[in-house]
């Protein structure tokens, strides 16, 4: 086996909720202590609401502020990612594309996992319209997530989830199909540099 293989992987867990009041942290906080219990990743969580995101995109080719430098270096070294998201009007936070559209390369050739909430549609609108945004940037989205549906009445005021067998059944087949990609997809850069 090579050591491609069994080196862990590094994950970045994306929150992209912004609003004020936001159920974010709760879903995200759920999702990251599960992930940590799953073998293989370590984890790096970006928080888009503590970032500090130039109001203006940069023009490509432009030198980076330190702190764009940062955090473009952290979303480089990430192997995979899982975008926590709520849906805002059927879509995703504008904060979040805002995010994603800072970097260009980095996101090339890795995978991408979704957990996400809301009302009576779970996110899934917002996960369905982030699956092209990030097909756009070379990322493979993995086909199972986790949705919650209603999300606020799926967790206690201490954070926890009401049923965690069930969401936690989703998350671990979204994790280990994360894996696979991830250690794939790692050695197949390593093998052949991705353009």
């Amino acid at each position: 086996m090579s050591t491609t293989s069994t080196t862990p992987y590094r994950l970045a867990v994306i929150v992209g909720s912004t609003r004020d009041g936001r159920f974010g942290p709760t879903v995200g906080q759920w999702f990251t202590a599960l992930a940590e219990q799953h073998a293989g990743a370590e984890l790096d969580v970006i928080d888009v609401a503590d970032l500090e995101l130039p109001a203006c995109h940069p023009n490509w080719g432009t030198e980076r502020t330190p702190a764009l430098t940062e955090l473009a270096a952290r979303v480089e070294a990430a192997d995979a990612y899982v975008v926590v998201t709520p849906e805002y009007n059927h879509s995703y936070p504008a904060q979040l594309k805002h995010f994603i559209d800072l970097h260009r390369t980095e996101w090339n050739a890795k995978p991408v996992g979704f957990v996400s909430y809301g009302g009576v549609s779970g996110g899934l609108r917002a996960v369905e319209h982030l699956r092209q945004v990030f097909a756009e940037v070379h990322c493979v989205t993995i086909r199972d997530g986790v949705s919650f549906h209603g999300a606020w009445d799926h967790f206690g005021e201490d954070g926890k989830a009401h049923d965690p067998q069930g969401a936690a059944g989703a998350a671990k087949t979204m994790l280990d199909q994360l894996d696979w990609w991830a250690r794939t997809l790692r050695a197949g850069r390593a093998e052949r540099p991705y353009n």
